[in-house]
């Protein structure tokens, strides 16, 4: 199951409380106050993941507490600090106040670590008290609270293609082409309830490169404003690179003018916002075993007319299949170029 939202409430542990205790050994010099401070709370610390691609698991385990830390004792003893506790998460979520909507971290690098709420300081034990006019305190310090939050975690996923277009346009058949992705098939529309990851390789080692294809479900006319299944998946392309426009010119689809589907999906793309459209985007006309000579010379004449790259694919028969599998590496790789930062020489 695809889970991509989810509501937690997370509580850090609270400190401990510091002692109120005093030494009267026989044969020892320095007796006085000796109450020991209480240890500090754990904290909730949330980890990118790489082994974990859903929400799933906090959809059924919303409260996450980490331990509390324990009172000081005598003779000076500091108690014991509480464990914290790590919550892994899978790359790509996003942490929003729940109350307020901010967002507090945004989880893009495998391994990265963020403290979603932390643990109270340990409370101070008599012995802090001790003055040279206050030799004989019964001060001492309660632990403070640890910080306890309520936050909604919206997973996005990171690829650097998406795949986009009307259902049954030809998508998952294509991601199984190219890649080891095996998404259910089927000739019905909203066949893929829930995106789809694919890794796909060129080239031979050692100058082999591969990129990550993401496989959304089916767009139609007002996904944006939650027609079909588009708008729950729509923010899993927001990460991407490149976005892959599959449009079906075979009269199968029923669609009469494949140009006009472009527009639609492009217009549901563009309301959505988020700078979808500002990507760099190929145009594919898919199964051209079966396709109108009319629509495919009326959609290659509408992507020239855009300067968009358009190609020809039939993912049964395998035309077109690696043609377009290296003008996407190309493309991914030059975003990569693009999007990398120099970093300044140190002298």
């Amino acid at each position: 199951m695809f889970i991509d939202e989810a509501r937690i409430l997370v509580k850090a542990g609270d400190g401990g409380n510091g002692c109120v205790a005093f030494r009267r050994e026989k044969f020892v010099p320095r007796g006085g106050p000796s109450g020991g401070d209480g240890g500090r709370g754990g904290d909730v610390v949330m980890w990118a993941s790489q082994q974990h691609n859903t929400l799933i698991h906090f959809r059924y385990n919303p409260e996450h507490k980490a331990e509390r830390g324990r009172h000081g004792e005598g003779s000076n003893c500091t108690g014991r600090d509480g464990d914290s506790i790590f919550l892994k998460v899978p790359v790509g979520t996003t942490v929003y106040d729940y109350e307020t909507g901010e967002l507090i971290h945004d989880f893009s690098r495998p391994g990265e670590e963020f403290v979603v709420a932390k643990g109270g300081r340990g409370g101070r034990g008599n012995q802090h008290f001790a003055t040279p006019t206050h030799q004989a305190p019964r001060e001492s310090e309660p632990g403070r609270q640890g910080e306890e939050r309520l936050y909604r975690l919206e997973l996005k996923l990171l690829a650097d293609v998406g795949l986009v277009g009307y259902p049954n346009a030809g998508k998952s058949t294509l991601i199984s082409r190219i890649s080891a992705a095996r998404p259910k098939i089927a000739d019905y529309p909203f066949t893929t309830l829930e995106p789809n990851l694919g890794v796909v390789t060129v080239g031979q080692a050692p100058n082999e490169e591969s990129y990550v294809v993401a496989d959304m479900p089916g767009l139609i006319q007002g996904a944006h404003l939650g027609s079909g299944l588009g708008i729950q998946f729509l923010r899993h392309i927001e990460r991407t690179r490149v976005l892959v426009h599959l449009v079906d010119v075979s009269d199968a689809s029923g669609r009469p003018d494949p140009v006009e589907d472009f527009k639609v999906i492009c217009a549901e793309l563009e309301n959505f916002g988020h700078g979808l459209m500002d990507k760099p985007m190929v145009v594919v006309a898919t199964k051209v075993d079966t396709a109108n000579p009319a629509k495919l010379k009326k959609l290659s004449t509408s992507a020239k007319r855009r300067k968009l790259e358009f190609h020809t694919i039939s993912s049964v028969t395998g035309e077109g299949i690696e043609d377009l599998k290296w003008a996407i590496a190309k493309i991914v790789r030059e975003a990569r170029i693009a999007e990398a930062i120099p970093v300044a020489p140190v002298f």
